[in-house]
C-alpha cells in the first residue's frame, strides 16, 4: 500500500466528513474518466464529440474533468454520440 493510500485510509477512519467528501469526489472523477475512456476507445476527439452534441470543446472537457452534478440525460446524450448505451446500477 502506498503512503498516499495509507494517509487516505487514516483520514477516512478519523474524519467522517473527509470520508464522505472523498467518496463523492471519487465517484464524480470516475464518471468523467469513464466518459473520456469511452470517447478515446472509439477514436473520437473532444472536438468531434462536441460537434455531435452541438456544444463546445470546453464543455466536453468540463464534463470529462469535473463531472460533479452531471445530469443523467447529458451522460445518455454523450454515450449515444459515441454509439454507446449506459447502464445504471444500484449496488450495496
Amino acid at each position: 500500500m502506498s503512503d498516499l493510500q495509507r494517509y487516505i485510509n487514516k483520514r477516512k477512519r478519523h474524519d467522517a466528513d473527509f470520508a464522505e467528501e472523498f467518496e463523492a469526489g471519487y465517484a464524480n472523477f470516475k464518471v468523467g474518466f469513464l466518459l473520456r475512456q469511452a470517447r478515446e476507445k472509439v477514436g473520437m476527439t473532444q472536438d468531434e464529440i462536441a460537434r455531435k452534441l452541438k456544444t463546445k470543446k470546453s464543455a466536453i472537457s468540463r464534463i470529462e474533468n469535473h463531472a460533479e452534478d452531471i445530469r443523467l440525460s447529458t451522460i445518455q446524450k454523450y454515450a449515444k454520440a459515441l454509439g454507446k448505451n449506459i447502464r445504471v446500477e444500484i449496488v450495496g
